[in-house]
């Protein structure tokens, strides 16, 4: 088990599309059952392969326990998942000699509260204005990146109160994207990384 040691405060500077994880079903209406996959790249542009991530974890809202994963080409792949509650991912990637980044996918908009370190919250169950949650406390994002299967893409900045709202006017998935650097470091089996990376998502279908 890898030790990881974390004291850091959070800055919130998003690259327009930065690179990113993220949850889908596996198809679509009640073929895809409650099967899900972990995909990496960007929606309209998926990579080839999956990254050399470590510590891959998809686990219900209640992170009870790991659910079973397995890759297939270029995605990871999801069978047994909760038939109700929203679906949670993680991993970890080290990207260069000081640099690592931490994932945290979400599927679903059902719930109104953060599992993941970092994640977008409803402020509502199934509605469209999000809250970004950091280990617990609300904290205002700077911008929010939007993508949808159908090809639309937004940049969406926060209201006073710093949550954002998106509009859903297409049919299709939706992908909710932040990037966030830690200023302080982490240690990772007795190495010390300065350049720490959160990237996190939130995925959801608006029916057609």
């Amino acid at each position: 088990m890898s030790a990881v040691a974390l004291t850091a405060s959070l800055a919130l500077a998003n690259p327009a599309y930065a690179n990113y994880l993220w949850l889908e079903k596996d198809g679509a209406g009640e073929a895809a059952g409650n099967r899900f996959r972990v995909y990496s790249g960007e929606l309209a542009k998926r990579d080839a392969a999956m990254p050399q991530i470590e510590m891959p974890k998809a686990f219900p809202a209640d992170a009870s326990s790991s659910l079973p994963l397995t890759t297939a080409g270029d995605h990871l792949q999801i069978d047994r998942a909760p038939a109700a509650g929203d679906l949670r991912f993680s991993a970890r990637e080290i990207t260069g000699k000081n640099t690592v980044v931490f994932y945290q996918a979400r599927y679903g908009r059902s719930e109104t509260k953060a599992v993941n370190d970092l994640e977008l919250v409803p402020t509502e169950a199934g509605g469209n204005t999000f809250r970004l949650m950091w280990k617990g406390n609300a904290v205002a994002a700077s911008q929010v990146n939007v993508e949808t299967s159908e090809g639309w893409r937004r940049v969406l900045a926060p209201a006073k109160d710093g949550t954002v709202t998106l509009g859903t006017p297409f049919p299709g998935l939706y992908v909710l994207e932040v990037t966030a650097k830690v200023n302080g470091s982490v240690t990772i089996d007795g190495k010390e990384y300065t350049d720490v990376r959160h990237v996190a998502t939130l995925s959801f279908e608006v029916a057609r």
